[in-house]
């Protein structure tokens, strides 16, 4: 199951990181105002994500992949959150309550990610 669901995540974050070089006036536009550089940001968090993705899937990788996602999902918190705060200027169409529901899913991301990071079979004796 792990590895099934290591497989989905890293290619999710993958996915996601090219998103960001496909559609970047997308993630541009909720990056928030007090951040300086929405480009640059954009175009180092799609690289984080796509590293990171590639990272989890290869196992001399997967540890330290797993620990930069999760700093990864840290640093972006505030987009979403700039996101839920005005989802106008995202122009995306989700439903605000949409956008509230999933900040709480963040920590059980990053749960997954760290779960999926681990080695197999750590803490068992």
């Amino acid at each position: 199951m792990r590895s099934v669901l290591r497989g989905v995540v890293g290619l999710g974050f993958v996915a996601a990181g090219v998103l960001h070089f496909l559609r970047p006036r997308t993630y541009e536009a909720i990056v928030p105002d007090y951040l300086p550089a929405p480009e640059l940001l954009v175009a180092v968090s799609g690289v984080a994500e796509v590293l990171g993705g590639v990272g989890l899937l290869v196992p001399a990788t997967r540890r330290w992949a797993g620990l930069g996602l999760l700093a990864l999902l840290v640093a972006v918190f505030p987009a979403n959150l700039e996101m839920a705060l005005h989802p106008a200027r995202a122009g995306h169409g989700l439903p605000v309550w949409a956008l509230w529901a999933r900040l709480p899913l963040q920590p059980a991301l990053g749960a997954l990610v760290w779960w999926v990071a681990s080695r197999e079979g750590a803490g068992r004796r």
